[in-house]
């Protein structure tokens, strides 16, 4: 501790000695962040209580309404949807093991949020720990862990079925309506990573697809097909897309990160690869701090709850960020293809305004 808060103030007195875009500059933030990577427990605790508490008496609520009216349902269901983001957020820093200061209590707390996301906690976790590793690097593994995407060049070397398929796949309907409901019900329940190294996360999924099937298979038989029609699955539908969204946004922003492995950088690619979604506080608070997501990764080990200090006490993480509000981020829906060219990301449009009848 004494170590990263000495490397911060040294990085102060450097940082008003040279430029934000100094090479020196970028090489410190690992260790301005490093400081707030120990866990709190006691704030832990709060976010827990805030996150499953509202969730639960919401859940309920759907439930009681049901005859009441459906229209209010699935007006709960989208709130619900905030908490069950929150409930994923602590997850993931759960499969970070940045949430508490115990390993156990981690893993734990993460297998149990599992059951209410559908996302498989060991699975999920190796595989967003894999695109930490790797974000922002053009190479054959890119859509492990992350959102597939082309360059121009590989785009322009495929055939017309090839080219349908990919327009198809980043299309906005599938991209953020019906890729949301297929990654939460399907591809989460396959093991579809075949590298070597992770048949102890495919035999966790096997696992985790039985409980969740007998959790939920306890559900209807208790409480009736409704309860998982009507109230977990709109929740399920919703949490989708708003995660969906907030990923998207992050890493397939204009002036992203790419590049191969022989100048791919970690510090740029978490910071220039990752944006801060610039929203209402309100709305870092029902998403559990992840638009601060340039500073999450550059350092994965500072959990969600310490993210908004790091960044107000560090104005320096303000300037380098890949700052984005909502309405701007409405664009990035737009951005297809990375164009290595002008190094940023291009819409199919623009592709065909440039690049056809070369």
């Amino acid at each position: 501790m004494w170590f990263a808060t000495f490397a911060q103030i040294i990085f102060k007195v450097q940082y008003y000695m040279q430029t934000v875009h100094s090479p020196a500059i970028w090489q410190q933030l690992p260790l301005i962040v490093k400081a707030y990577q120990l866990p709190d427990n006691k704030k832990a605790i709060v976010q827990s209580i805030t996150s499953f508490g509202p969730f639960l008496a919401i859940w309920v609520t759907m439930y009681l309404t049901l005859g009441v009216s459906l229209w209010l349902t699935m007006g709960l269901a989208l709130l619900n949807a905030f908490f069950l983001v929150r409930i994923f957020i602590i997850q993931h820093d759960c499969g970070h093991q940045s949430f508490t200061a115990s390993r156990k209590a981690n893993d734990l707390l993460g297998q149990f949020s599992s059951f209410m996301t559908f996302i498989p906690y060991k699975y999920w976790s190796k595989s967003h720990n894999f695109h930490h590793g790797h974000n922002g690097l053009l190479w054959e593994y890119r859509d492990i862990g992350d959102v597939d995407l082309l360059t121009v060049n590989e785009y322009k070397a495929l055939d017309a079925w090839g080219r349908i398929k990919y327009r198809i796949y980043r299309s906005t309907p599938v991209m953020f309506f019906i890729g949301p409901i297929w990654y939460i019900l399907v591809h989460s329940r396959l093991p579809l990573i075949k590298m070597s190294g992770w048949e102890h996360a495919r035999k966790s999924l096997l696992r985790h697809n039985v409980i969740l099937i007998s959790i939920y298979a306890a559900l209807v038989y208790f409480l009736g097909y409704e309860a998982f029609v009507y109230v977990q699955l709109p929740i399920l539908v919703a949490f989708g897309m708003i995660a969906i969204w907030f990923f998207y946004v992050q890493h397939q922003h204009e002036a992203t990160y790419k590049q191969w492995k022989e100048k791919w950088e970690y510090v740029k690619a978490a910071v220039e690869g990752s944006t801060f979604y610039n929203l209402p506080r309100v709305f870092h608070w029902l998403t559990g701090n992840i638009g601060y997501h340039h500073i999450h990764h550059l350092n994965p080990l500072v959990p969600s709850y310490q993210l908004p200090r790091c960044y107000e006490e560090n104005p320096i993480l303000e300037q380098v960020a890949q700052k984005i509000t909502f309405f701007e981020s409405l664009k990035c829906v737009f951005n297809n293809l990375w164009d290595e060219d002008q190094q940023k990301m291009i819409s199919f449009r623009e592709f065909s305004r440039r690049y056809v009848n070369q």
